[in-house]
């Protein structure tokens, strides 16, 4: 029985192995086309519009968008989404979905 177990789960390793370097498990390579508007908003701020892919977050979208760091405190970030957002906090957001996201420049 342990040999049998053994075989299978081997099996099954092998197979994993075999889907991740054929398929991958992120989206490695690929540029992300940002809609982007420069669109104030009500408050004056600019935002750029963007589809939230599984694995993004908040920051690492602003940081594809600014092609380097945030040059604002994580604080300001979450807060500017959250305004932008009716209220909804970074954490809650939905891949597949559409959001606001603030626009920054590097000279902020």
């Amino acid at each position: 029985m342990k040999k049998l177990a053994g075989v299978l789960l081997s099996i099954l390793v092998i197979y994993v192995i075999f889907y991740d370097l054929n398929h991958g498990t992120l989206p490695a390579g690929q540029k992300q086309a940002l809609e982007a508007s420069s669109l104030p908003t009500e408050t004056g701020e600019p935002y750029f519009e963007k589809k939230v892919n599984p694995g993004e977050t908040v920051l690492s979208i602003i940081e594809l968008n600014l092609d380097g760091p945030i040059p604002v405190a994580i604080d300001q970030v979450v807060s500017d989404f959250s305004e932008l957002n009716n209220g909804m906090q970074p954490e809650d957001i939905k891949s597949g979905t559409t959001y606001k996201f603030p626009k920054y420049t590097q000279d902020n």
